[in-house]
């Protein structure tokens, strides 16, 4: 998938073979099951080209992960906890990408953020 995602536009089984050899031996066969797998898995859509076959990403790389957050989340016990949990894993990058995405969805007005403590000057 990586490759599909990378390249952005159908792809044959034997570009990704190509490509995948760069990195180490591996049989035609193996990536054409790989790429069949994916098919069937909903992951890829092909289409006939000639004697082969074009496979395409059915969506994009960002929201494959965000289904499975969203399905590791779902399948939590304790989603809160499991939050928690994740967030204390982010690197400081990770969380500004985190704070920038919140300002993208949040409707105006709306804020996740804790509450501001009272100074205690209003008397509350």
């Amino acid at each position: 998938m990586t490759r599909v995602w990378r390249w952005n536009r159908p792809v044959t089984v034997r570009e990704v073979l190509e490509d995948l050899r760069r990195e180490r031996p591996i049989a035609y066969t193996t990536v054409m099951t790989v790429m069949d797998n994916l098919r069937e898995k909903g992951w890829v859509r092909r289409e006939r080209e000639g004697r082969a076959y074009r496979y395409e990403a059915v969506s994009t790389r960002a929201a494959y992960s965000a289904a499975l957050m969203n399905e590791a989340w779902a399948t939590s016990d304790n989603p809160a906890a499991a939050l928690v949990a994740f967030f204390g894993m982010m690197s400081p990058e990770q969380e500004e990408a985190l704070r920038d995405a919140l300002r993208v969805v949040q409707p105006a007005g709306v804020h996740l953020d804790a509450p501001e403590e009272s100074d205690g000057a209003s008397g509350r």
